[in-house]
């Protein structure tokens, strides 16, 4: 059975990410990318599905005990558990080196004290647990085979085979290591090269501590935003500058909803987001790869911007449920694929404009066909910024005009006039003021209730939506301004949970709301950040710093957050771990050290 979501710790390659839960077991990986299938699918069904557990052996009408103590090695991606046991200590470092060759999964276990017998037990379910590959030798090494994948897997250790898995029972002493290395191929190549476990992790520590020290940031929250920067590199798809959302799929919004989608893509919005917390803590090279990824994705086509596009680029991202997985703790349907790609999200426009300028201002090189794309946007918001859309959250349901989506607009054409401004770009100054000028009025008369002093959700509704809270973030209006206050604090009325954090809308219990869906959904962590920000820029500081030391304490014990926050089950729910988390983590912490509201 898959534990909770906060029991899992990321490890990855920046091609693809691997999650190991407590007890040792690794219950999701896909090679040999993000969004390939999965070889390790238990996260979503059960052990019939694939997984990897590797441990201190235990009785068979026992469970798999838990790690002891875990942590990450220092500022790094390399996993290290120690399991105290009656008859001593032993540690397993899992860690996938960054890629030169074939994607490895490495575990090595080292005895510490005493004589541990130990287990490692793998089943490896190709396309997503659905297909059993052919396990055979080849002379020291194991190796699985169906269709295009192989899996080899090479260890010192004696291996077995017994009900369609791979065994190895062994006992360590202190100071003993014996490593376990799995590597994927395509099945028609020659066998990979053997491993060199020792050599990979001495180079993977290297890595590590050579990206953290570009690091600008020196504040008091640096454990918190270091480990977050690493989770944000560690979901950049390295051969292209792709960040993903998460490198899971269909982790549910609620606990046996239906809410559950498929992150591993590059939404335009939040890897935009994603470079500008990069760029605002010494990271530049990623915004380059990642300016360089968005000119590829939309080359030849930029009117018709996607939302989101696949890693490489691609722009098909057709939806699909996998009927023979009941999802994780029986939350179905498991999904593939996202159906959004093609929806209409006038918003990302501002997003992707923003990225671009924030890169500009912090002088990263000039690309002359990243500000013609910028000028093209603008063209083509000049048409349909009066639109509805589907906005932010991707609603399901009928287009409206959201506030926040016409924010985002206004954004846009902000930006690229202080790009034209500034000399870089030629446009139609006048005409873009104008325009700029036209949709601020739009929304200031349509999208704000004068009653309840507040913005709404979209022209006409009475709701609230947590979106509303970037408005004086994004400069569309000054944060002193009445009814920005007025937004805030209608926001924490009526979206805030009993523990204090944000709702991104109503989503009406059962019945289909606005997002066309029923059921419910978590506390959206960033929203709660969003809040503190907000809060910090209003003057409320010591009540922003409470509520951000509030969500920091929802982290797993490796610094970790999904996309939400289940108030009544007291969990962690949606994909793990959300780049969209982590990043306005990251912003807040800024802003609050700029601002000196911190303890200590």
């Amino acid at each position: 059975m898959a534990g909770r979501i906060e029991d899992y710790a990321l490890i990855g390659d920046m091609q693809t990410a691997a999650l190991v839960c407590r007890d040792g077991t690794v219950d999701w990986l896909c090679l040999p990318r993000f969004d390939s299938h999965a070889v390790f699918a238990g996260l979503l069904g059960t052990e019939e599905h694939g997984f990897w557990r590797l441990g201190p052996a235990y009785g068979a009408d026992s469970a798999p005990p838990s790690a002891t103590r875990r942590q990450y090695r220092g500022d790094s991606l390399i996993l290290e558990s120690e399991y105290d046991t009656a008859r001593g200590t032993v540690r397993v470092t899992d860690f996938m080196p960054p890629r030169d060759g074939a994607p490895q999964l490495i575990r090595i276990v080292e005895g510490v004290t005493g004589r541990v017998p130990m287990r490692s037990e793998l089943r490896m379910r190709f396309s997503y647990g659905r297909v059993v590959p052919w396990v055979h030798k080849v002379d020291t090494r194991t190796v699985a085979v169906a269709g295009p994948d192989s899996v080899w897997l090479d260890t010192d250790a004696e291996t077995y085979g017994k009900d369609l898995t791979t065994y190895s029972d062994f006992t360590v002493s202190p100071g003993e290591r014996i490593a376990f290395t799995i590597s994927w191929q395509p099945s028609h190549k020659e066998p990979p090269a053997f491993p060199d476990p020792e050599g990979s992790l001495e180079a993977t520590v290297g890595f590590w501590s050579e990206w953290v020290d570009h690091c600008t940031y020196h504040g008091p929250y640096r454990e918190a935003v270091v480990r977050s920067l690493i989770t944000l590199k560690a979901l950049t798809y390295a051969p292209t500058g792709g960040i993903v959302a998460a490198p899971t799929t269909s982790l549910p919004e609620e606990i046996g909803g239906v809410r559950n989608w498929d992150y591993r893509y590059t939404w335009l919005r939040d890897a935009a987001i994603t470079l500008s917390s990069l760029l605002r803590t010494g990271y530049r090279e990623e915004a380059r790869a990642w300016r360089e990824w968005l000119l590829r994705a939309v080359a030849g086509d930029p009117e018709n911007l996607q939302i989101m596009y696949g890693i490489a680029g691609e722009r098909e991202l057709g939806e699909a449920e996998l009927d023979w997985l009941p999802g994780y703790e029986n939350s179905g349907p498991v999904r593939v694929g996202n159906g959004a790609a093609h929806q209409l999200q006038l918003d990302v426009y501002g997003e992707v404009t923003e990225a671009l300028h924030l890169a500009h201002m912090t002088g990263l090189n000039r690309n002359d066909y990243a500000s013609l794309l910028q000028l093209k946007l603008i063209q083509y918001l000049e048409k349909h910024w009066d639109q509805p859309d589907e906005g932010i959250w991707e609603v399901r349901g009928p287009r409206r005009h959201f506030v926040h989506s016409k924010v985002m607009a206004w954004v846009a054409v902000d930006r690229t006039i202080k790009l034209i401004e500034s000399g870089d770009a030629d446009g139609p100054l006048e005409r873009w003021r104008e325009l700029r000028d036209d949709i601020h009025r739009d929304v200031c008369e349509k999208g704000y209730d004068k009653e309840r002093n507040t913005f709404t959700q979209s022209y006409g509704s009475k709701e609230l939506d947590a979106s509303l809270l970037l408005i004086p973030q994004m400069g569309f209006l000054p944060p002193d301004d009445k009814r920005v206050i007025g937004t805030i604090e209608a926001i924490q009325r009526e979206l805030s949970t009993e523990d204090g954090f944000i709702l991104r809308y109503p989503t009406e219990g059962s019945d289909e709301g606005v997002d066309g869906l029923p059921g419910d959904e978590g506390a959206f962590l960033a929203c709660s950040f969003w809040m503190a920000d907000d809060l910090a820029m209003i003057g409320r500081v010591d009540e922003a710093r409470r509520l951000f030391e509030r969500l920091l304490a929802l982290r797993n014990d490796l610094g970790l957050l999904a996309e939400e926050w289940d108030p009544r089950l007291q969990r962690q729910v949606g994909n793990f771990p959300q780049a969209f988390s982590h990043v306005p983590l990251i912003d807040t912490a800024l802003r609050l050290t700029a601002s000196g509201a911190y303890g200590g």
